[in-house]
């Protein structure tokens, strides 16, 4: 039995990745990015081709992948003139990858429905590097016979592969664990920045600290930079900053608030106003050391 056509929107560091382990494996694959060199890099690998628009790759793919960076991107794509509602295939599914809005997930949902297409969302979690060689974990949602049948393929990209129920769940989920995480590392973060206003050696405060409960990965994060200058978590200021916004718009959309989102979220934009975006979320740091009342 021939394998399904791939038609994937969003050749970053993660996406680029997994095009590659599809590509390992035998699939042919219909790409789209604004990045020409990360095209001409799929292509060179052969099986592959250039869409000139969402609604031709929609056309020519039994399956559509997303890996982009935000809602908005995502729902232009879908919407836009030339979109993936224009050229959509009866009987295809869109899976995202990416992290987005669960409210603006369940809109596509719905309006694919209409016209006879499944849509997963199913965003990620581990590195690139398992990308490249379809170890990712993939936190999948969507109807429950629309997962059945595409679970084989997310299995081709991820070796933990969860289903956690509706449409939305996915990201849902996803936002509430960046959320945790994120908070987690920025509060750590200026906790390391008292000890360097307050004269206290950061290096006993990390002895002391994750000698208790608070030890986890992250406080390692942490103390590699603010003790000693290595920053390795390899997730952007940025990207927390995106994530913890979405988090603050669900709850929203749940009819709650997250005070302690609000305050990570606040002091995440602050770093990135400061120009420290492209930085590591550990780096914030920095930032906290150099704020004044």
């Amino acid at each position: 039995m021939s394998k399904p056509v791939i038609g994937f929107i969003g050749l970053g560091l993660m996406g680029g990745n997994m095009v590659e382990n599809l590509q390992k494996r035998g699939f042919e694959v219909i790409v789209m990015d604004l990045n020409k060199d990360a095209v001409k890099t799929v292509l060179d690998r052969g099986n592959a081709s250039e869409a000139s628009s969402p609604k031709e790759l929609a056309e020519k793919s039994d399956i559509i992948q997303f890996c982009l960076t935000t809602s908005a991107v995502v729902e232009k794509i879908v919407y836009g003139e030339n979109g993936i509602l224009e050229g959509v295939k009866e009987g295809s599914v869109l899976i995202d990858f990416g992290t987005s809005i669960p409210a603006s997930t369940k809109k596509i949902g719905a309006d694919l429905a209409k016209k006879g297409v499944g849509m997963i969302d199913a965003p990620l979690g581990r590195t690139p590097a398992h990308a490249k060689d379809g170890l990712l974990n993939i936190m999948a949602a969507g109807d429950k016979a629309t997962f059945d049948k595409y679970e084989p393929m997310l299995k081709e990209q991820g070796e933990n592969v969860f289903y956690l129920g509706d449409l939305g769940a996915g990201h849902t989920t996803k936002l509430i664990n960046n959320f945790m995480g994120m908070t987690t590392v920025t509060a750590m973060s200026q906790a390391f920045a008292a000890a360097e206003l307050a004269g206290v050696d950061r290096q006993q405060l990390y002895d002391i600290m994750s000698s208790g409960p608070s030890n986890s990965p992250f406080m390692k994060f942490c103390k590699n930079y603010a003790v000693d200058g290595v920053s390795d978590l390899g997730f952007s200021i940025n990207n927390a900053n995106k994530d913890l916004g979405y988090f603050v718009q669900m709850m929203k959309d749940l009819g709650s608030k997250s005070l302690v989102a609000e305050s990570t979220s606040t002091s995440l934009q602050a770093a990135v106003d400061a120009g420290m975006g492209n930085g590591n979320v550990p780096e914030i740091f920095d930032y906290f050391v150099k704020l004044k009342s």
